[in-house]
Parts: C-alpha cells; structure tokens; sequence
C-alpha cells in the first residue's frame, strides 16, 4: 500500500532512528513510531500505523548481493578513502533522497558500488595526463541511472568539472535521463527560461546556490546542445561542475566536440596541432555503451598485432573517442546490462585522431541487485535435467497471432513496412491481444485497492519494428479500450465483459497471487481482495486507460514527470520502447519481436526490475520461441557471471576476460553483426561445457545416431561401471558404466558420424571435431573418459560390442516439439559432469565454488541464500584443466557424456521399436592454449536468422 506524504514523513523520521543492519521487529519500530508521533501529534490523524511498519520490515528484510571487479592498476594511484569522502555535499545530498525511497541496505550497497567504481577511475586532482576506461555490467531494468546518478555526484565532488552523459539514440531517453538528474544531480529543473526552474529531488535537502552544478541540455524533448548553445556557453575557471546530458548522434557530438575544441581548449599539441584541455577533468558516463559506441567497421592489423592508424571508425564511436582525445585527463565509464559487444572490442584498437578504442581497460565491474529485483533467473527459473525449476507462473505463450507457417495471420514473423495486421477475431486483434489488455485492466483496478492509485501503471505492445504498423496496432488497441469504456463506464451493453473479467480474475490473478505468495511471501502479500472489489474499480480503472505510440515519428510521449497522478497507459512501440527508456509501473507486456540476439533480446526485456507490491498482478505475452530463448539467456549469463567471479578471485584482467568471452560459443550469436570485422568466427570450447538439447527427430536421423552410437561402443570394447565417490562427505554411487584413457581419434569418429540439428545454436559435431583436432596438436584433449549415464526408465538398451551391459533409458520431459527437432531443457547434470574427478579433485572444485560465491538475489537461487554445496561447472572445468592446490591439472582429458532418451511422448508415430535418441554432452577442461577452431559463416544467412531488423 502506497504511503500517504504524512506517512512518508513518520517513515523517514523512524528509519533514521533505527540503526541500519540491527534487528528491526514491529515491536522495535512501533516504539519508535510512537516517539516520533508523540513529538509530532499533529501527524497522528493522518497516519496509518499499521501501513507504515509494513513498509519499513519490507525495507528491512530487502538485501544486496556482492559486487565482483576485474581490474588492471597499471599507470593507476590508488586515492579513494574516507578522508577524501569528508565534505562530499553532492553526494550526502543524494545519499538523503535515495533514504526516503530506499532501504538502508540498497542505499549502503549503492554507496559501496560507486565507491568501487569511482576509486578505479583516476583522482580528478592528480596531474599530468591519465585515462581510465571501465565498464559496469548491472541487470536489465536493475538501477544503473540510480547508480551512475550516484557515481557522478560522487565524481563531482572529488573534482572532475566536465561530465558528459551519452544518454541513448532518441530524444525521449534523453529527455528522460535529463529529468533522473536534474532530480538526483543538479537539484533544479532544467530549462531554457530561467524563470521556469524549480527546486526538485535533491535540490529541496541543500539547496545552497553557491554547490548547484551548471547545466549545458535541459529536459526538453529539443534540450540537447545545440547551435544556440554551441554559440554563446563559455566554460568559466571556476570550481562548480557541468553537466551534458546528450544522445547518440552525430550532429550532436559533433558541435560538442567542436565546442570543445573552440572554447574550452587551452593548448595546443606542438606535435599534431591537436587542441587539448590540460585545466578540466572529464568524466565520460556512456549509458547502454554497447548500443551505437561500438565501432563496427573493419580495422585492420598487421602480422605484430599492431592496428592500423588511419582506420576510420564508425561516427559515434569516432566522435565519442574523440572528445576524449581532446582530454589529458579524462575517465570513461560504460554501463550495459548487455556487455558483450563491448569486450569483443580489440583491446588493442588504435587510431591517430581517436586515440585507443573504447575497450574497458582500466576495470570491468559486475554488480550485484537487490533481492526485490525480479530478472531472468526469478522469471524464467533456471534448468535441470527435470526441466526449468523456480520461474514465476507470469509467462501466456501466444500462438494465435499468425499462422503455423509464420506467413500470415494477423502478425506475421516476417512482414514488410506498410503492412495491415487483421484477424477474423472480434475486435480485429487476437484473442490473445483482448485478453492481455483485459488482464492490464484488472491489474490497473487491484493496485488501486492495494493503495496504489496514484503509482504509474504501463503496459507494453512490441510486435513490430515498423512505425506504420504500430500506428495500425495503436488504432485497433484504443477501438478496443473505448470499446470498454462504453461498457464499464456507461454500463451499456456490459454483462458479457464483467464475466469476461471476471472468469480471467478468478481462473488466472487469484491462482498467480497464491502461487507468488507461497514463492516470495516478501515480496507479495496474500490475497485480500473479493471480485466485488475488484468490479467496483474497474470504471474508474478503465477511465484512466490512454493508449500511445511511442516511436520517432509519434508526438506522444510518456510525461511521467509531468503527470500529478499515475500515468496509465497502454504504450504500443519499437525501437524506442526495446531499449533504454523506461516504461514505469509496467504491469503487463505483449511481446512478439523476433530477435534471437542475446544483447537485442536482453535490452528489450523491459518486463524485468522492481515490482514492489504488484508483482503477482503481472504478465507476460509472448512466443514459446521466446520463452526458449529467454530461458536460454537465463542459464548463459548466470554461467558467465560465475565464469566472471572465478576470474575475479585469481586477480584476471578486463583483457584477459575479453579473451574468454570473444571465443565463447554461444554468445557468438551476439557478436556477429557488431563486429563485421571477419567473415569467419574464431570459437573456443576450453572451459566450456556443451550439450545437445535441440535434437533431430526424424526416424532416419534416429536411426544413424544410433548406429554411430553403436560403432564408438564397439570400438571402445567392454565398459566398467563407473566407480562410486566420496562428495562431501556423502557417498554418491556410479550411474552407467564408462570408458577412460580413450584416445582422441576415436572421440572425433564419432563427432565426425554424430548429426546435429542445424539449429542447435551451441553444439554442432563437424565444429566441435575439428576443435579437438586443432587442439591435439598442443598435446591437449588427448585421453578421453567416455561415459553413458543410466536413466530411470525400464527400457534398456545393450551396449554393441558387449556381452553382457545393458544401459537404462533416460527420461527428459520436451519443452518444444516441432516437425523436424524435439527440444529439452538441460541434458548434463553437475554431477555427471563431475564423475572423472576423484575425491580431492571434486573437494578443490566445491571450495573453488564456495571461495568466488557472490550472493547475488537477481542470479540463481538454487542456493536460497546459502553456500552452494556442489561445485558449479566453470569451477569443476577450471580444476580439471589447471588443478588446484596440490592437486594436478589435467588440460589433456575431456569427458563425453552420453544419454539415450526415450523416444516416449515425442511423436505419436513412435511406437517400442523406436530407436533411443541419441544425445551427448561434452565437458571441455580448462586451458591456456588459446586455440580455436574457424567457424565460416554466411553473411546474408546469419543476418535472417539473427538480426532483428529483417522481417
């Protein structure tokens, strides 16, 4: 329930009462409430008790994860500490906003954070030239304006007097970001009249004039630097900041750049006649930095590795380098939730006019949320080899917007500019659509009963990249809410929609609400609220309902600042909506865009963030493509973040992680079309584990499987059982029986024999053969355990070339079957993947584990806040191919697990003389070779399989 201004007040009063980190109980906070109500009697009528301890255990009980940093200190002093911070005014300034909102613990955690990320930039009053370059990978939707926000106040304080934000593409996410800081920075709103400036956010705590910081854009949708600015802002020696809060595009960086040549330079380079600023510190804050900051062209490098001088990068890129080339002393920090592009970037890229490339150099930061933060792993669970364990009940798959061939229907996957969405459907729109927009109804009138009336409450509608095409769609989605209106206003005509509502209230929020409760009882309250409730509020809901396009071409806009009271509306867009821009209160979202980039499908993840109090009223429309998808970037990123904090932990650098990840197979997929440098991929698969989870399921493909499957049997001979282990104390007993010291030729006979389907985006056989070929050469995978895993079921298969071994079938539930490919969720388990490491080895590996832990709320939580208690696969690969302690690394073994699936459930025309679906795993050690393995690819191809941007 949303606190009233009184209440707000009591709050704060109470909060700074209480000491941060002590155990707080409602009986602690009603005495201290009754204090501060006995000092301000006159708060007493309007305060509800009740409400505001509700409010401050939840502020209690919400915690921070760990921080992880990568960091290289070459050239670097170190200079941050608590004397430096004695005085900081911006900061203590924001510090007191951030409390009124937040808990103690977020606040504490952001103060950390950007203490982090501020101590690995460069004291602003050290002199001579510097330049650091770093990079901060937070959560989509998870705070980074909040945290940046934070860090520039701080970097104010400690000295540095130009601060440049790169604040998107368009006007609106400008205009946006402008507003969060003029709200968390400069204490006043922006404008170009100064008789229209007003103290606001942390302009009403000090509001002293001789601190405020000087501005060069205003929140205007037209308030980037332009020519009048260019013209007549003269940076002045004096002690106050400024502030530029600019997009991405040319014309823009260009009259800043020349600004800064023009006006703010002092010297010139006697060398190359180049203008430099040696009197003002820069601080550069490049929000969504692998959006446009990367250059995409073709620079070229000689047989040393050096780069080519006279290259000429993209604009952004070039412009942005630049104006930090104009600087001797300069600090620039990317944040991305997205970081991928970003490390692809040549560590060693380099040009003249430029200066060195983007690439975070001085430190990559990973930061950790809060545990109210609902992202990736909370909604789409995380998988097993029993499915997907621990995802929300939010997710609708949609199937009705086109038809099975994806060509037509009312939203076809691949359509042009111009198109006309129709259906035969009441309304014009998909049945899916009505009810998604119902759905938003009902969650608009329960957060008016929970309190929450005068929040913002958004839904998104992503179908299209086209702008025509989402005019056509805004049109259909208001006929349909004035076609409500009518009903639940006028009372005309409404029997009918009050049963709709009602049946998708009682069918689908009162399970959900039941269901989060049990999950998250912090977060979501139980059920109060009787549909007589519910029905009550729904005129006054749907009365408040705009829909809006929100494109280049459109002139609405989301005004939340403007807005006395919550907006609500229905936001149908593209590009604009898919990154950056933030829709608040998003309840409900209908999101059919078919991007299978990981950083494009992260971005335009908008659904995830912080949900406080409503979280069980929303939901997801969308493809089970997309669902697969997200699911998949959920396992991935989580294993990339735990890949991170072991690097962390053995003191590896930015460089050295970019290394790691360019070669990683799978997020090949989202380097491709930003890096346009190569007709070839380079991949490695050293420390990686790969599985087949995409499988082939016609009967000849079955059938030649299974015969490879039979001829590595047969020349591997007679099996033995694999042998039972000491984990941790407890004795776990083998399960299928294995080969060991198996030789690599025979390994790459079966890859070489093996097909996989060709949409399986990680494992494809003739690339992982030649990967151990290429690295056979450095005497590395050269002996081979080979294993196959017994399953529960009663079908049993012989082993060829045995006597005697039959092997159990396994049992993996299909997430998608198609015509040509059955998929599941996770074919290795960890502790399969573990089963050639002895005792002490397995040991090193769960320390390992335990040892770069960071508790993250926003990653997996399998481990409910607790240590894990098995070793996860980065760490089981990293000892397997280094070692650990006194324990030897062994780069040259891999291990290939196999797995025969029952063919049971998957196509109707099996039957018990189906062959086993072959299946395998490979878990490769860890290594330091560099090798990797050439992967051709097909421009025009990859373009329609992967980019977004063709329909």
């Amino acid at each position: 329930m949303a606190l009233n201004p009184t209440e707000q007040k009591v709050l704060i009063f109470v909060q700074n009462m209480l000491e941060a980190g002590s155990q707080v109980t409602p009986a602690i906070i009603q005495e201290q409430i009754n204090l501060v109500l006995n000092m301000k009697k006159e708060w007493r009528a309007d305060t509800d008790e009740s409400a505001v301890i509700d409010e401050l255990i939840r502020r209690a009980s919400t915690w921070v994860g760990d921080d992880a940093l990568l960091t290289n200190d070459e050239g670097h002093i170190a200079w941050l500490n608590q004397d430096r911070k004695q005085g900081w005014r911006y900061w203590q300034r924001y510090r007191e906003y951030q409390e009124k909102k937040l808990s103690w613990n977020i606040v504490e955690g952001l103060d950390k954070s950007t203490d982090l990320i501020l101590g690995n930039l460069e004291d602003p009053k050290r002199q001579g030239p510097w330049d650091r370059r770093g990079l901060v990978v937070g959560h989509v939707q998870s705070g980074k304006t909040g945290n940046y926000t934070g860090l520039i106040c701080k970097a104010a304080d400690a000295g540095y007097k130009i601060i440049i934000v790169l604040a998107g593409m368009h006007n609106n996410l400008r205009s946006q970001t402008q507003i969060r800081l003029d709200e968390g920075f400069l204490g006043f709103t922006t404008s170009v009249i100064q008789d229209e400036m007003h103290i606001v956010g942390v302009g009403e705590i000090d509001r002293d004039p001789a601190i405020r910081p000087n501005f060069a854009t205003n929140r205007s949708e037209k308030g980037d630097f332009n020519t009048k600015a260019a013209k007549h802002l003269g940076i002045s020696p004096e002690e106050r900041p400024w502030l530029f809060v600019v997009k991405k595009n040319k014309s823009v960086l260009e009259r800043l750049l020349k600004w800064i040549q023009d006006h703010v330079a002092n010297i010139q380079d006697p060398e190359t006649g180049r203008k430099l600023v040696t009197h003002l510190p820069l601080l550069i804050i490049d929000d969504e930095a692998d959006n446009a900051s990367v250059d995409t062209g073709d620079q070229a490098y000689d047989e040393f590795g050096k780069p080519d001088l006279e290259h000429e990068p993209t604009a952004i890129n070039r412009l942005t380098r630049r104006i930090l080339h104009s600087f001797t002393r300069k600090a620039y920090v990317g944040y991305t939730a997205t970081p991928f592009a970003n490390i692809f970037i040549h560590n060693r890229s380099e040009t003249e006019k430029e200066g060195p490339d983007l690439f975070p150099s001085a430190f990559i930061a990973n930061l950790s949320a809060s545990s109210s933060y609902i992202g990736p792993a909370k909604v789409f669970g995380r998988s097993s080899e029993n499915g997907r364990e621990g995802g929300l009940p939010l997710v609708k798959v949609v199937n009705d917007h086109c038809s099975e061939d994806e060509k037509s229907g009312w939203m076809p996957t691949k359509h042009r500019n111009g198109y006309y969405p129709s259906s035969d459907q009441q309304h014009g729109i998909p049945e899916s659509l009505r009810e998604s927009v119902d759905a938003f109804v009902l969650a608009c009138a329960a957060r008016r009963l929970r309190g929450q009336k005068d929040e913002h409450c958004s839904m998104l509608i992503h179908v299209t990249r086209f702008t025509s095409v989402q005019g056509h769609v805004k049109e259909q989605v208001a006929a349909y809410v004035d076609w409500l209106k009518r009903r639940l206003v006028r009372r005309i005509d409404h029997y009918d929609v009050i049963n709709q509502l009602k049946q998708l209230w009682e069918s689908d929020f009162l399970a959900t609400t039941e269901t989060i409760h049990s999950m998250h009882p912090d977060m979501v309250d139980e059920n109060t609220l009787t549909w007589s409730q519910v029905e009550a509020e729904l005129s006054d809901a749907i009365s408040e309902i705009e829909v809006r396009a929100i494109n280049g071409f459109a002139k609405e806009a989301l005004d939340y600042a403007d807005s006395a009271v919550g907006l609500k509306v229905i936001a149908v867009g593209g590009d604009k909506l898919a990154r950056g821009l933030t829709l608040e209160g998003l309840c409900v979202s209908y999101f059919l865009r078919a991007s299978r980039m990981y950083d494009t499908l992260m971005q335009m993840g908008r659904w995830f963030g912080y949900r406080p109090g409503y979280l069980d009223l929303c939901r997801l429309y969308t493809t089970i493509d997309l669902v697969e998808w997200f699911e998949h970037i959920a396992d991935a990123s989580e294993e990339l973040r735990e890949e991170f904090d072991l690097m962390t932990a053995s003191g590896a650098t930015p460089k050295e992680y970019g290394l790691k990840v360019a070669s990683h197979p799978v997020l090949m997929v989202t380097s491709r079309l930003k890096m346009r440098n190569a007709q070839s991929l380079y991949l490695s698969f050293s420390g990686q584990s790969v599985e087949t989870v995409s499988l082939l399921k016609d009967l000849d493909s079955l059938k030649s499987n299974l015969q490879a499957f039979d001829r590595l049997t047969l020349r591997l001979g007679e099996p033995k059982p694999i042998p039972d282990r000491n984990r941790n104390g407890s004795k776990k007993s083998g399960n299928g029986v294995q080969w060991t010291n198996v030789p690599a030729e025979v390994i790459v006979q079966f890859l070489s024999e093996y097909k996989t389907h060709p949409a399986a985006m990680k494992v494809n056989s003739r690339l992982l053969s030649d990967f151990i070929q290429n690295m056979n050469k450095e005497h590395e995978l050269t002996s081979w355990t080979v294993a196959i895993i017994n399953g529960g079921q009663e079908r049993t298969y012989s082993i060829y070339g045995s006597s005697s071994v039959t092997v159990k079938l396994v049992k993996r539930t299909p997430k998608t079957i198609t015509e040509d490919r059955y998929s599941i969720g996770r074919l290795l388990s960890p502790a399969d993947e573990a089963l050639d490491l002895d005792d002490d080895a397995w040991d090193a590996a769960l320390n390992e584990t335990r040892n770069n832990w960071k508790n993250d709320p926003a990653r997996s939580e399998k481990y409910n806040g607790e240590p894990p208690k098995e070793p996860n696969g980065p760490a089981l690969r990293k000892v397997r191919g280094f070692g650990a302690g006194h324990i030897a690394g062994h780069p040259e073994r891999g291990l290939l697990l196999i797995y025969l699936l029952s063919p049971e459930g998957v196509d109707d025309s099996y039957d018990e003389s189906t062959a086993p679906i072959v299946s395998f795993g490979i878990s490769f050690p860890g290594s330091d070779s560099g090798t990797k393995v050439k992967y051709e690819v097909n421009n025009v191809l990859w373009e329609q399989e992967y980019d977004p941007s063709v329909y």
